[in-house]
């Protein structure tokens, strides 16, 4: 058992912490919403009413929150993580953000002697209900192997990418690649039914050929129904999505397709579905053809 603050307890973020209170983790968290820190609490952890005793007397900390900003913020800012954090504490960033973003926690974090990880997390809601997470970690081998048997308890593929920053930049190419996916098989779906064929065998069978892939498995049901209640929501993805492609650019190196994605993901948050599931870039396919 370890003592955890846990600050950030979203749609991801909720379940992460009910998992390590399941595990057997001393969970104190914290959240800008009051209803979400309610969901600790009925999962039987505590709650805290600022950062600062959420982080008070924590072996670890795990922060889950939107954007660089808010981590900026919530790290590095005013009471925050880094001011309120005892020396050797680890601090495990598991928020999808800027690899200079988490650069920059790094070597304040070094300042103060807290020990950082980055670890972005994919799998969506339901990897995060069912602690089946694969979690791409940047930072020491050491740092890392401290941490692994909390990651063991989220996630089930678990692995050390490089270090600082290096976890962000995997994440980067996970959303731009699942984002790829969703469109395609948005394409895909747009296609048998505009063909006349049923949407429901025709990719139960793609799925079963070399084109199978996590995507159809998790979502092609609810795509075909269009139901898109978010698990992951479009406003994030196009976050995501800007992260990829500044990286690319850090990188020097060209993303024709990813930029094309980018723009339908941007698209979908124009035309006001930023709140729902990015499986709603059906919904642009769909405008596209007219249907």
């Amino acid at each position: 058992m370890q003592k955890i603050g846990f600050i950030g307890l979203g749609i991801m973020g909720s379940h992460m912490a009910a998992n390590l209170v399941r595990a057997g983790h001393d969970v104190t968290g914290y959240d800008v919403v009051p209803a979400s820190v309610d969901k600790l609490l009925h999962a039987g952890g505590k709650p805290a009413p600022d950062i600062a005793s959420a982080v008070s007397g924590a072996e670890v900390i795990i922060t889950m929150l939107p954007d660089s900003p808010q981590v900026s913020e919530v790290v590095l800012g005013p009471s925050g993580v880094l001011e309120s954090a005892a020396a050797g504490v680890l601090l495990i960033d598991m928020s999808s953000i800027a690899p200079e973003t988490s650069l920059a926690v790094a070597a304040a974090g070094e300042e103060r002697g807290v020990r950082v990880l980055d670890a972005p997390v994919s799998g969506g809601e339901q990897g995060a209900i069912k602690a089946s997470l694969s979690i791409m970690v940047g930072g020491s081998a050491e740092d890392f192997e401290a941490a692994r048997p909390i990651f063991e308890d989220l996630g089930r593929t678990i692995v050390r990418v490089g270090g600082h920053g290096a976890g962000q930049t995997v994440k980067a190419a996970n959303q731009l690649m699942v984002a790829g996916i969703i469109t395609l098989v948005s394409e895909a779906i747009v296609l048998l039914e505009a063909s006349g064929v049923d949407g429901e065998r025709g990719l139960e069978v793609v799925a079963g050929g070399l084109a199978g892939n996590r995507i159809l498995d998790l979502k092609s049901a609810s795509m075909l129904a269009r139901q898109f209640d978010p698990g992951f929501r479009i406003d994030l993805h196009h976050k995501d999505m800007g992260i990829a492609l500044a990286s690319a650019r850090a990188a020097g190196v060209a993303l024709p397709v990813t930029g094309v994605v980018a723009q339908l993901v941007a698209a979908a948050r124009a035309q006001g579905n930023g709140s729902l599931d990015h499986s709603a870039l059906l919904k642009v396919v769909e405008q596209l053809s007219g249907r």
